[in-house]
Parts: C-alpha cells; sequence; structure tokens
C-alpha cells in the first residue's frame, strides 16, 4: 500500500468508528424504560439505527477491511451479501428518514396551531406496518444482489466486488427503477416535508414577534392608564397574554428542536444522495474504480452523520448519569 492508500483506509476506519458510536448510541438512547411505554419516535430512531448499523457492520467494516489489504478476500460469496446489505440499509434508511420527517412535522404542527395532543404518526400499528413495508420493498430491491455480483481480478492479484449483470440493459433498467421508486420517491417526500418545516418555522416566528409588539402596546397602556380599573384590566390582560405565550413556548420547544434537526438532517442527506446518484450513473456510463470509491465514501459519510444530528435534535446527544 502506498501512502495515498493508507490515507483513504484510515479516513474510512474513522468513518466506520464514528458511524458505530453514534449509530450505537442513537439505539440505546432511543430504548424506552419499559415496553409499556414504547413510543412511535423511539420505534423509528432504534429501526433508523438498525439500518444504518447494518451498513457500518457488512459494508463499511468489510469494505476498510478490503482497503487495508488493498484487494477483495472475503470471496464470492460475501460479496453477495455485501451487496445486498448495502442497498437493504441505504433503501431503509431513506424510508425510516422519510417517516421520522412526517412525525415531527405532524407534533411541530399539532403544537403550534393545535395545542398539542396525538397525531396519526403517535398510532403505533400504523408506524410498525409502514416500517414493515419498507423493509418488503428494501428486501425486494436488495435480492437481485445475490444472483448479479462476481470477484473481478483487476490489475495483478487486485479483486473487487462488483455488480455484474447479465447485459447492460438489464443493469440500467434496475438501476432507474431502484434509484425512482426506492430512492427518488422518498427524498421528494423528505425535501417536501422539510419545506413544509421550514414554512411553519417562519410562519411561527412571524407570529411570535406579532405577539412581542401586542404585549409591548399593552405595556404601554398599561403605563398611560389613569384610571384604576382600566390599569388593572391592562394588567389582567397582559398577565394572561405572557401566561399563554410561555405556555405554548414551552410545550412547542421540544417539537421546534426535533423539527430543525429534520431539516439538518434533509439538507446532509440531499446533498450526500445527490452526489451518490450522480456518481453511480457516471459508472454506469464509464465504469471507474476512481468513482466507485468516491460514490463509497459518500454513502458512508450520510450514515456517520445523521444520528448526531437527530440525537441533538432530541437532546439525547449527552448522558447525565446521576449517582
Amino acid at each position: 500500500m502506498d501512502a495515498e492508500e493508507v490515507v483513504e483506509s484510515i479516513i474510512r476506519g474513522l468513518m466506520f468508528v464514528a458511524g458505530v458510536v453514534g449509530n450505537n448510541w442513537l439505539g440505546i438512547r432511543s430504548l424506552p424504560k419499559a415496553l409499556s411505554a414504547l413510543r412511535t419516535n423511539e420505534i423509528l430512531f432504534l429501526n433508523l439505527a438498525i439500518s444504518n448499523l447494518i451498513t457500518n457492520y457488512f459494508v463499511d467494516l468489510p469494505d476498510t477491511m478490503a482497503d487495508f489489504a488493498g484487494s477483495w478476500f472475503l470471496g464470492e460469496t460475501y460479496c453477495g451479501i455485501f451487496k445486498f446489505s448495502a442497498d437493504l440499509s441505504e433503501t431503509s434508511s431513506i424510508f425510516t428518514t422519510f417517516f421520522i420527517s412526517v412525525f415531527w412535522h405532524q407534533k411541530l404542527v399539532g403544537s403550534l396551531k393545535r395545542g398539542g395532543g396525538p397525531v396519526l404518526m403517535d398510532r403505533l400499528r400504523l408506524v410498525l406496518c409502514l416500517l414493515a413495508g419498507s423493509w418488503l420493498v428494501a428486501v425486494a430491491f436488495s435480492v437481485p444482489h445475490f444472483f448479479f455480483i462476481k470477484v473481478e481480478e483487476g490489475n495483478g492479484s487486485e479483486a473487487d466486488c462488483v455488480d455484474y449483470f447479465p447485459n447492460a440493459v438489464a443493469s440500467k433498467t434496475y438501476e432507474i427503477i431502484y434509484l425512482s421508486l426506492a430512492n427518488a420517491l422518498p427524498l421528494a417526500g423528505i425535501v417536501t416535508i422539510s419545506a413544509q418545516i421550514v414554512v411553519t418555522l417562519l410562519q411561527n416566528h412571524k407570529r411570535i414577534r406579532g405577539h412581542g409588539g401586542e404585549l409591548s402596546m399593552n405595556k404601554n397602556a398599561k403605563q398611560n392608564g389613569e384610571k384604576e380599573g382600566e390599569v388593572a384590566g391592562v394588567e389582567q390582560a397582559e398577565r394572561g397574554a405572557r401566561s399563554q405565550h410561555q405556555g405554548a413556548k414551552a410545550s412547542s420547544n421540544v417539537q421546534i428542536r426535533a423539527a430543525k434537526s429534520v431539516v439538518a438532517v434533509a439538507s446532509v442527506f440531499l446533498v450526500c444522495w445527490l452526489t451518490h446518484m450522480l456518481l453511480r450513473i457516471t459508472n454506469k456510463i464509464h465504469t471507474s474504480p476512481i468513482v466507485v470509491e468516491v460514490a463509497s465514501y459518500i454513502a458512508a459519510s450520510y450514515t456517520c452523520i445523521i444520528p448526531y444530528i437527530f440525537l441533538h435534535g432530541v437532546k439525547k446527544l449527552t448522558c447525565s448519569c446521576k449517582t
């Protein structure tokens, strides 16, 4: 291995460690204290952590080992498992991120506009059915990798695990269907929901500013009031408005923070996915080991970044240990 390959392998190893730590932490922090207290947001975060850990252990780890070894050495059987796990976890992760986006958008709107209360995505059976469906879709798109792969011998003694379809038409057909239904469709949903979250947050910010002006007017009226009854009425109105404002603010802070994390994840997801997709299409047109390597780095970066964003959004990034 030359110096450049060593650096690449070290970077890949660090990304693997960051992903394992982040996703394990997300899974552990999402575990309920009791099974009866299990909530839908915890199920969604647990599912996301499991999806990403499949990538970490079955894709990133062997890929990192192959980087250090300088060649694919795990055989053709694990090559199929490797490719299967990559698409399985990617598809499941995308759909789970979409469900998380929908959940926090509903909670945000419910908190700001309806004063809280249960939302559609609070239904446990609904969420379990959605997740089961997403896993079925992920498996359906990943199964072909057990049959259409091979270990390709490169220059010298180097070998690599690659997709190998019967012909170019079959390869392009699979790629188009997979990218459209299992990637582009849920990603479009994530972007749409994130845009709605941004609009809702801006409207809420505008409403808060208007409410602040109302409190200021009440204060001026209090200072200029001459009659005791008028002053008392103004004070009562001011206290009621301030109390209502503080109560609404306290109840919506969690949803606002989590919704902002959804927007941050959507931004990272969009950049990583678009770059990854363009590289995959480029590689189909003109096969290049460099393009494949960069695409794998882009895919790995997503799974090692988003758990920390979500943990920060729900205030679970740190652990307070009580003695």
